[in-house]
């Protein structure tokens, strides 16, 4: 999920097959890499389950019909509708039904929607935890099949590749991008080809394209049949991509990428697969690399670990884009951000969270040493999120297109069986392995709603601490404040009166800047602000000016960038200025409705947080920081 720039995929500056092209190497890692280890798992002993024919062409019919009405029909055909200009995920969706700010976030309906958008955000977290580590432990595990000696390597030789993953994020994959692409599309390719190859040794396969070969097999197997659908989600992992990374291409690459490349390619390698396992029922521990031919199984190997390699690299890369939407809507603390390319926007990297994701893989490896029991730990956190989506779709489609409830409830009610039907069958698999991406989420859902409630309360302390201008006014005419040169750049969340830094500065030097700025930042719902209605003014009396500036919830904001369109306007002296910030002190023994143990978690959180310089954009030497008390 580190993209070229946005805007060339709106303006449609690159022509299609090239955005297409490079969706291939962004969006579908994931899912692309499933068959490593789908089918596979299908067969694991817990779901007592033999590779006889029928059994096989039952498999890969759900399988395929997973594909196709999970991927194909709900996200390709219905969810990818639901465009926030043109921007997916969890936060675009929550941004367009839930405005940013105002009193309409506080109403029941709202809440209760901006906590199934924060649970469905969690549990994504929750998969990206995983996918890294199940992506490239099942690709070094082919070395079992072509050197059976190395064996004890994969395990070693998996750290090694994950290590040196999350250490090459710093340096940005925008220099790795532009083979991405070509390297998915070698990947594909090889999918369709091995499979197809033996689909000349078992046509009878090719039963499995008809759906009633898995409804057969879920009634002739019953509980045995339907729990193994916790092993059958594992090949739509990764269609929660295909929506979030919309607005980095564009619908209709994504689309044709999908339809033209990866779907008929996955169909051929999973006919392959089963068509081996009727063929050779032996071949049940490997099915996907003893496709391969003996000769080439070594740098057929080497290509599933560079495949892996980009899977995970997408993901990862999405946690940060993710974090970076949860920062500027208020859901998470300020963390250090380094923009790894000066021309994309979105490839971004965070230090906090790639640590995290490394360690919390690492130790996953290292527990589970298998993808067979990794691969019980998948689903939860997968099909959780795309219930929902479901959900909220439901929602856009009544808020924001005006359907019928009939003509966006059939679709939405379809979509929430199926994927509560999956949710349900990896529930089982919790004591598992489960318990991991659910308790992730859990910690990642306790900060967003932590901070958020901690955040809204100290902003009430501020606004409450606030003075009508005028007394700022009466105080300068009076000679109480000495006016001294320059610009100085005052944060205020509201849109009126003098914010508690103003006045603590006031309060302390007795000095205020001949010319004062009072900016107020606000994040829209709009994934990107551009043009003239970004930035408003008002000239004030005494040297005063009242600026808002609206920020996209996926732009960071630029605090002496707005300083200097002012200037270039000609409403503010040119000149260098100094930029006040707020540094508060929380207090944990106020009033506020929040439990103590959550003021005491928020208050941690407080005293952890990157410097509100950073986030803004603003160089160190011009910031002055003052310091306050909140009682929450």
């Amino acid at each position: 999920m580190t993209p070229p720039p946005r805007a060339s995929a709106r303006s449609g500056n690159r022509s299609l097959p090239l955005l297409s092209l490079g969706a291939l190497g962004v969006v579908f890692g994931d899912i692309g890499t499933s068959p490593l280890y789908a089918l596979k798992a299908c067969f694991a002993p817990e779901y007592g389950l033999a590779p006889t024919p029928d059994n096989v062409k039952g498999i890969v019919s759900l399988i395929l019909w997973a594909l196709t009405l999970i991927v194909t029909i709900k996200y390709v055909a219905y969810i990818m509708r639901a465009d926030n200009h043109g921007e997916g995920g969890i936060f675009a969706l929550l941004a367009l039904l839930v405005p940013v700010t105002g009193s309409e976030r506080k109403k029941k309906p709202a809440q209760m929607l901006v906590i199934l958008g924060l649970i469905g955000a969690a549990l994504l977290y929750g998969d990206g935890v995983i996918t890294p580590a199940i992506s490239v432990l099942s690709a070094v595990e082919g070395i079992r099949i072509a050197t059976p000696a190395f064996t004890h390597l994969i395990v070693p030789l998996s750290l090694a590749i994950l290590v040196v993953l999350f250490g090459a994020q710093r340096y940005g994959s925008g220099k790795l991008g532009n083979v991405f692409g070509p390297l998915m599309l070698l990947w594909f390719g090889v999918l369709g080809v091995v499979g197809a190859r033996e689909l000349l040794h078992a046509s009878v396969i090719w039963e499995a394209l008809n759906p009633m070969v898995g409804a057969i097999f879920l009634r002739e197997h019953g509980l045995h049949g339907v729990l193994v659908l916790g092993a059958v989600v594992l090949a739509v992992t990764g269609a929660e991509a295909l929506y979030a990374d919309m607005g980095h291409f564009g619908k209709r690459p994504i689309r044709m990428a999908w339809m033209w490349v990866v779907f008929p390619s996955l169909v051929l390698n999973y006919l392959g697969q089963g068509a081996l396992l009727i063929r050779v029922p032996a071949a049940v521990d490997s099915p996907f690399y003893l496709l391969a031919p003996s000769a080439v199984l070594l740098p057929f190997v080497v290509l599933a670990t560079f495949a892996t390699v980009v899977a995970s690299q997408a993901l990862i890369a999405g946690a940060f884009s993710l974090t970076q939407q949860a920062m500027q809507l208020g859901y998470v603390p300020r963390m250090r951000t380094t923009h790894t390319s000066a021309t994309a926007e979105g490839q971004i990297y965070i230090p906090l969270v790639n640590v995290t994701l490394m360690v919390l893989c690492l130790l996953l490896v290292v527990g589970f040493r298998s993808s067979d029991r990794l691969a019980a730990a998948y689903g939860i956190a997968v099909t959780g999120t795309m219930a929902v989506t479901s959900v909220l779709f439901y929602a856009i489609a009544r808020a924001r297109w005006g359907w019928s409830r009939l003509h966006a409830g059939v679709p939405a009610l379809v979509f929430l069986v199926v994927d509560l039907t999956f949710f349900g069958t990896n529930l089982v698999k919790f004591l598992q392995g489960g318990w991991v991406p659910v308790t992730f989420a859990a910690a990642v859902f306790l900060v967003m709603t932590t901070w958020r409630a901690g955040h809204d309360c100290v902003l009430e302390s501020r606004r409450g601490a606030s003075s009508p201008l005028e007394e700022v006014f009466r105080a300068c005419d009076s000679g109480e404040v000495v006016r001294v040169p320059g610009t100085g750049v005052f944060f205020t969340a509201h849109g009126d009166g003098a914010p508690a830094i103003l006045l603590r500065q006031m309060r302390h030097m007795k000095a205020l800047h001949e010319v004062i700025v009072l900016l107020t930042l606000t994040t829209t719902s709009e994934p990107e602000v551009v043009g003239d209605d970004r930035l408003t003014f008002e000239q004030l009396s005494h040297g005063f000016t009242r600026a808002a500036a609206r920020v996209g919830f996926m732009q960071t904001p630029d605090a002496p960038g707005i300083i200097r369109e002012l200037q270039q306007r000609g409403h503010l002296r040119e000149g260098d200025a100094v930029y006040f910030l707020s540094h508060d002190r929380i207090q944990v023994s106020g009033t506020s409705q929040m439990a103590t143990w959550r003021k005491h978690l928020f208050q941690y959180m407080m005293r952890n947080v990157s410097p509100m310089a950073d986030s803004l954009g603003i160089p160190p030497p011009d910031a002055v920081e003052l310091g306050g008390s909140v009682q929450l």
